[in-house]
């Protein structure tokens, strides 16, 4: 039977002497290095009295022994569960407790704080920490370099993420081998990766986007991967002569925009970089292709699905939209129950081997997240445009329904962007005594704030009037989570009082 990601993620390179994790200053961890460390690592989770399908939680900084652990679970059967690094102790109590995990990694410095925590939902507690301190080295160290892996079927869990819950409680979304290996093998072959290629990795490993897409590609592919910390927009430029490509968040590219040394000759060494985890702006894709000569690539994926589309690597990368679907995977726009013509918006579904298995213990949120002919909804409104690629409208729960009048927040945000002043925004509903929900648009100005009457101005002939904002108010920046996407629940949450009281608003 086999152990399907190990087999396509581990087995091809275990005794290579290549380079798979470099650090800034350029020290390699070679693929053999990184086999041994992960097999021990496997021993030491068998001796805690793990056992295939046991689910372990791991809030651990990023560092080579992180992304070791994962390596260790996947060889050893057992389920993985990354945790955010900001969640508190009592949200990770959440976790482990929902999961049934019966093992906590956790760093060091909090063991104390996470003690009673994983003493209370029955799981083991164990340490690592980014310079390979902590309990599980001390646990893992003299243990044997080779682990036979366990053998996984297809469909056994790899993994367990849990959503943002931003409608409730987050949900833990069931990845199986298969679905990642499919996501993996299908992005390496249409990004074109080989063993030529050296990426930046900036990202963090408790997310999708970092540990699936960044690390499985490459993976498959044998490249290396210069091994960063965390984003800083200095850093990566030092280390971009010594790449090839990058995966970001849009984030990073509006920083990298920020620094004077991203020029054409700064990136002259690169092939790629892709942009993904939240709405990349038109105005920074144009800017970073003037700036660099490079059109930055869009995907669209979820935590439940991976990638789902792509734009080409060769042909027309369009701005504002996320390209196609991937080979093997098939989308479609739905309005009304029947398939949407082009331009038409609607409710984006998917089907293909990347679709997770459901809901841990929620079998009745599964089902009613599938179509009756089984395709996922993914909860994103979207449309196709006349030649096949996708445009991402919003989320469904982010439309905005005032007097009775559909609103996507991506069509307002999309036209304040293109004014000058603005840097980027975001536009919510809140609530409303006459029109139901009413248009607010939260801004970040691009130096001094433009007066919300010239904003309102200047929209005015680009927007119909229902659409116009009825309150604009400035921040330094948006709320953000760790992927960049803009927190608009906690915005929501801030305005939602708004018309309640007596406000200045715009006409």
């Amino acid at each position: 039977m086999g152990n399907p990601l190990h087999e396509l993620l581990f087995a091809p390179h275990a005794d290579s002497p290549r380079p798979f994790l470099i650090d800034a200053a350029g020290t390699a961890t070679s693929h053999a290095a990184f086999r041994a460390r992960a097999a021990a690592f496997a021993h030491a989770l068998a001796a805690l009295g793990l056992v295939p399908g046991d689910r372990i939680a791991a809030q651990v900084a990023k560092s080579p022994d992180a992304l070791a652990l994962f390596a260790a679970a996947v060889t050893a059967g057992v389920v993985y569960l990354p945790l955010n690094t900001a969640y508190t102790p009592a949200e990770v109590a959440y976790f482990i407790a929902d999961a049934g995990a019966a093992a906590l990694v956790c760093d060091p410095s909090a063991e104390a704080a996470l003690a009673p925590v994983a003493a209370a939902a029955g799981a083991r507690l164990v340490t690592l920490g980014t310079d390979g301190s902590g309990s599980l080295p001390e646990l893992a160290a003299g243990r044997p370099e080779r682990f036979d892996p366990v053998s996984r079927d297809d469909d056994d869990l790899a993994a367990l993420l849990y959503t943002s819950g931003t409608t409730g409680r987050a949900k833990g979304a069931m990845l199986s081998h298969r679905n990642l290996v499919s996501n993996a093998e299908v992005l390496a072959g249409a990004w074109g990766f080989s063993d030529r290629d050296v990426l930046i990795h900036a990202l963090p490993v408790f997310h999708t986007h970092g540990l699936f897409v960044a690390t499985g590609v490459c993976l498959v592919a044998g490249a290396p991967m210069i091994f960063l910390p965390r984003f800083d927009a200095a850093e990566v430029l030092a280390v971009m002569p010594r790449a090839t490509a990058m995966m970001g968040v849009p984030t990073f590219y509006t920083r990298l925009l920020d620094e004077p040394g991203l020029t054409r000759a700064a990136t002259a060494h690169m092939r790629l970089f892709v942009s993904g985890s939240a709405p990349l702006r038109p105005e920074t894709h144009r800017a970073f292709a003037a700036r660099t000569g490079h059109a930055i690539l869009e995907r669209y994926g979820m935590t439940e699905t991976g990638m789902n589309t792509s734009n080409p690597l060769e042909g027309e990368r369009r701005a504002g939209t996320v390209g196609r679907p991937l080979p093997g995977i098939s989308v479609r726009v739905t309005a009304s129950g029947r398939a949407a013509g082009p331009g038409e918006t609607g409710m984006i579904e998917v089907k293909g081997p990347n679709v997770f298995r459901g809901y841990w213990n929620l079998a009745e949120k599964t089902a009613a997240e599938f179509t009756p002919d089984g395709w996922f909804m993914t909860g994103d409104l979207g449309r196709f445009d006349a030649d096949g690629y996708l445009e991402i409208v919003g989320r469904a729960k982010d439309l905005i329904i005032a007097g009775g009048y559909n609103i996507y927040p991506r069509e307002v945000e999309a036209a304040l962007d293109a004014l000058p002043g603005v840097r980027e925004s975001a536009v919510i509903g809140v609530p409303h005594p006459d029109l139901g929900e009413a248009v607010v648009a939260v801004v970040v100005p691009g130096g001094a704030p433009p007066a919300p009457a010239e904003l309102a101005a200047a929209l005015a002939p680009r927007l119909a009037r229902f659409k116009l904002p009825r309150h604009i108010a400035f921040r330094s920046e948006l709320p953000r989570n760790a992927m960049g996407k803009v927190q608009k629940a906690a915005l929501r949450a801030e305005f939602a009082t708004l018309f309640a009281r007596t406000e200045e608003t715009l006409p």
